[in-house]
């Protein structure tokens, strides 16, 4: 299957017309290369989701559409977000630029490009018809299910958390508190610093106002139609999502 011709079937996906268990690109770089042909289709770059399975994992991330991205409190209407998966999560938004370039970024110019540290509730949603047998290239290549982004209010004096032992506790309307302590993939200035030196590059690297989210602290929880779902880090402001 050419770049091109998944790029199409995940951008009709969007409108409508899932794409069939099958259709996954025939290899890692494959992947990368539909998400540059369908983010460059649909919208500006607004941020990136990167992630790891572990602290020593293989790092991986995809771009997140500017239009998706919200400042919490807000609301995902749950008829476009029919699958509803969330995701209570750490983000960082750039205040300068880190353009590709032949001298690695080191992490403490990576971490001084920061300007603002945030808890954010991720929403994702598959362009696949069945999500659970699509597999991890069609996943990578679908912007690893995302589907939209809430920013909470900054983390204040956020340079100074011990993020490994910082919690977090996620609650739906009418179900029971979901807690973690850390995140899974460890320490996340390695996925921001493999992020501005790899994974962004294609796209000319990170920009100052992209959204930066390190992956899921609590797994993904499936939200009803009409819930409330918050975000509670520490004793920072909660975010909070509604799909009324």
């Amino acid at each position: 299957m050419t770049d091109e011709h998944l790029a199409a079937l995940l951008l009709t996906a969007r409108q409508g017309a899932p794409v069939a268990t099958g259709q996954a690109p025939a290899d890692e770089a494959q992947a990368y290369r539909v998400q540059a042909l369908v983010i460059r289709a649909l919208d500006e770059v607004g941020g990136w989701k990167v992630g790891a399975p572990g602290p020593d994992g293989p790092i991986s991330c995809a771009p997140m559409p500017r239009a998706g991205i919200q400042c919490a409190p807000c609301r995902f209407d749950p008829a476009v977000f029919t699958q509803r998966e969330v995701e209570s999560e750490i983000c960082f938004v750039l205040a300068a630029d880190l353009p590709p370039r032949t001298a690695p970024y080191g992490g403490a110019e990576v971490l001084a490009a920061i300007g603002t540290c945030h808890p954010g509730i991720e929403v994702l949603q598959s362009r696949y018809a069945d999500p659970a047998a699509a597999g991890a290239l069609a996943i990578l290549a679908d912007f690893i299910q995302t589907g939209g982004y809430a920013v909470g209010a900054p983390l204040p004096g956020w340079r100074e958390v011990d993020f490994a032992s910082l919690a977090v506790t996620q609650t739906i309307e009418g179900g029971p508190a979901r807690c973690a302590v850390g995140n899974p993939a460890g320490d996340m200035t390695r996925l921001l610093v493999w992020l501005a030196n790899t994974g962004a590059t294609w796209a000319g690297g990170l920009r100052a106002g992209q959204v930066v989210t390190c992956g899921s602290w609590t797994g993904k929880t499936t939200a009803p139609a009409g819930s409330t779902v918050k975000a509670a880090f520490g004793g920072a402001e909660p975010v909070v999502v509604d799909f009324r």
